[in-house]
């Protein structure tokens, strides 16, 4: 009886410590794996650039082993006011919304609602038997096709190489073509029906055969459409059953409530002389104030906005291999899906595409900090995350300017935080 009360006891102990271990730690214990006084070095790149004006504010956040090492503002939230920058300022983190609109499709795939080579026909008939741009005539925007040769897939979309091009940030012809079909970019506010839209882009021309290439495009927009489709929730109802409360991420939203756009950080962008100027109501077509707006249309190519404590939560889940406080969002072996190469080339030149991330290749660990096998990517108004399961490390740093002639903020704080990793 005592034997058998004291397993009992251990089991749930082995139980709670194994939890515990899944969470972000937040105590003020130094990490003996992390050199602070090389780690604190952020402080003066920050605000070096700060101070010269080069960027008006940034937050950091860095995780080592399930604990938080550093994580800070810098400079202002917005610039004219003087609002200092707050560490869980709200950022409009744009494409970062794509690494969760692939969750989203892979929890999806657990379910048994569709398989990775599955074309997506299945669910929008639209694009059935499409076709590929053969010639363009940038004159009128008029063009010729052949035929695909086979159809899209949700591996092409989740690796961006359907041959879907973007509006407004796309190539030339795509970006034509798309505009005069009133496609919608994701990014900023839409007065339009998601699936209404995604159907009129199936019946536009891809840019190139299906598997044959990498390009960024409407991939995460259109998983997010096929979301709603399979699912028959909203993709903000969806985000938040699946992903945000099991998580306990409580600042991500594609709606902002009125009540937090207090700590909705202000977008910047630069003049012809480079210096930083706020973003105005329409510049490049994009209102800075779409997440306060009430919107339908969720795009999940660029629509939610977030913290910098909310989007690691969300790495850190998947450094865990899907779980996080208990909660399992997707097995380990959908996780190593998502982290494996999938294309059978360099999406950039020297580095890997998972399904949904970048992936640091051997080539790329050479000459870079992050080590072989780290996802990551950014976000279009200048933020940016990585997971790199060898170091156990989560990092962010997070911006609200684009473009950034001084972009090189970024890679500093990198290189300083590696610098910071003493075992």
């Amino acid at each position: 009886m005592r034997r058998s009360f004291l397993l009992s006891v251990t089991a749930l102990l082995c139980s709670s410590l194994a939890v515990h271990a899944q969470v972000i730690s937040t105590d003020a214990k130094p990490d003996p794996a992390v050199d602070y006084t090389r780690l604190n070095r952020i402080d003066s790149v920050a605000n070096d650039y700060v101070a010269k004006g080069w960027v008006n504010g940034v937050v950091t956040l860095v995780i080592k082993d399930n604990h938080l090492v550093q994580w800070k503002g810098y400079g202002y939230a917005d610039k004219d006011s003087k609002k200092p920058m707050a560490k869980d300022e709200i950022f409009r983190i744009m494409s970062q919304t794509k690494a969760i609109t692939s969750t989203g499709i892979m929890i999806l795939y657990e379910q048994g609602k569709l398989y990775l080579d599955e074309p997506i026909s299945d669910f929008i008939p639209e694009f059935k038997n499409q076709r590929v741009l053969d010639k363009f005539n940038p004159a009128d925007s008029s063009y010729t096709t052949v035929p695909a040769k086979r159809n899209v897939t949700f591996r092409d979309l989740l690796t961006h190489s359907s041959g879907l091009d973007y509006t407004d940030i796309g190539t030339p012809a795509g970006n034509a073509i798309y505009t005069k079909a009133k496609i919608p970019s994701g990014l900023g506010y839409f007065d339009a029906n998601l699936l209404d839209r995604m159907k009129a882009l199936g019946k536009l021309p891809l840019m190139f055969q299906p598997g044959e290439k990498w390009q960024y495009g409407l991939n995460s927009d259109l998983l997010g459409c096929l979301i709603e489709v399979i699912s028959g929730q909203n993709l903000e109802d969806f985000f938040r059953q699946h992903i945000f409360n099991p998580l306990g991420m409580k600042d991500t939203y594609f709606n902002v409530p009125q009540s937090k756009a207090g700590r909705l950080a202000t977008v910047y962008t630069e003049d012809s002389l480079h210096h930083v100027i706020k973003w105005s109501h329409t510049f490049r077509h994009i209102d800075p104030d779409y997440p306060l707006m009430k919107k339908n249309y969720f795009s999940g190519g660029a629509g939610l906005s977030s913290t910098a404590w909310d989007y690691a939560i969300f790495m850190q889940m998947m450094l865990n291999g899907g779980i996080y406080n208990g909660h399992r969002i997707l097995a380990p072996r959908t996780v190593e899906l998502m982290r494996s190469s999938q294309l059978d080339f360099m999406f950039n030149g020297s580095d890997w595409f998972g399904l949904g991330f970048g992936l640091t290749s051997p080539k790329a660990a050479a000459k870079n900090p992050f080590n072989e096998g780290s996802f990551y990517w950014g976000g279009y108004y200048g933020t940016a995350y990585w997971a790199d399961p060898k170091a156990h490390l989560v990092g962010l740093i997070m911006t609200q300017q684009t473009p950034d002639s001084h972009g090189e903020l970024m890679t500093k704080i990198e290189d300083v935080i590696y610098s910071s990793l003493i075992h």
